[in-house]
């Protein structure tokens, strides 16, 4: 089954509102197309201005993050109900700087799952190991143990609106790479999991790989089977390398039909 892959940028903590709107408007003469569907993850400060840029264009908004109660007294917090409201997609859930630095337990990242789903958006669910339980063998049971504890409770009309990002932890921002194999193996068995937990519904869903995703390295990664896209951490803040990123992208879904 050829899935359409999802090329996502996500921009941390960069970009002022006015440096933001010349790379959305940059962004905005891309095409998404049956083979590659294009998505851009502002700071919140430019969620909005950017969703405007982009609105005409076939490229989608996501957000970074949000709260896993849609209301309350949660002061500096963003819910999922006020991202749809923007025009998001897609919301990155569970990514290792949000577990790691802040603390993100995964019960926690179950609620915000929920949340995503609720507000009738997509959640781009990460995991992923660190270097130490890599070296001891223990990605599969590591990404295993974070999937059953993201998704419990959550049945399979709603795991259809899916997406699921391997980020080995040792690979972000270190310009460390997981090779080509080690990424597949990796999609594999988290693909196999899913089947297990929802059948058929596993074959449709996307899993991206992301962890120093570059233009040199992206036409390998993506011809690969299971690996279904890409989130793309600093060289989407570059308009050049990232427009490479996704025509490399096109090409080896190109080579998959």
């Amino acid at each position: 089954m050829l899935r359409r892959c999802l090329v996502a940028a996500n921009w941390k903590m960069n970009m002022t509102v006015s440096q933001a709107l010349p790379l959305a408007a940059q962004l905005a003469t891309l095409t998404s197309g049956p083979l590659a569907e294009i998505a851009v993850a502002p700071p919140f400060v430019a969620l909005f201005p950017v969703g405007q840029v982009l609105r005409p264009s076939g490229v989608a908004l996501a957000a970074q993050n949000c709260h896993a109660l849609s209301a309350g007294a949660y002061t500096g917090e963003v819910s999922a109900p006020m991202l749809a409201d923007l025009g998001c997609r897609y919301v990155i859930i569970g990514h290792s700087e949000r577990r790691q630095l802040f603390g993100e337990s995964d019960s926690f990242i179950h609620e915000k799952v929920k949340a995503v789903l609720e507000a009738g958006l997509y959640p781009i669910l990460c995991v992923g190991e660190t270097l130490e339980e890599r070296e001891h063998n223990q990605t599969l049971e590591v990404v295993s143990k974070q999937l059953q504890a993201n998704l419990a409770g959550i049945s399979s009309g709603l795991g259809a609106k899916l997406v699921i990002a391997y980020e080995p932890i040792w690979a972000i921002g270190t310009g460390k790479t997981a090779t080509a194999q080690e990424a597949q193996e990796v999609h594999a068995h988290i693909r196999g999991w899913l089947q297990q937990l929802w059948g058929e519904t596993s074959k449709q869903l996307r899993i991206l790989y992301g962890g120093s995703v570059k233009a040199s390295n992206a036409e390998e990664l993506m011809a690969k089977p299971d690996i279904d896209g890409a989130l793309v951490g600093g060289a989407s803040l570059q308009f050049a390398e990232f427009s490479a990123i996704i025509e490399a992208a096109k090409k080896a879904m190109a080579h998959k039909k």
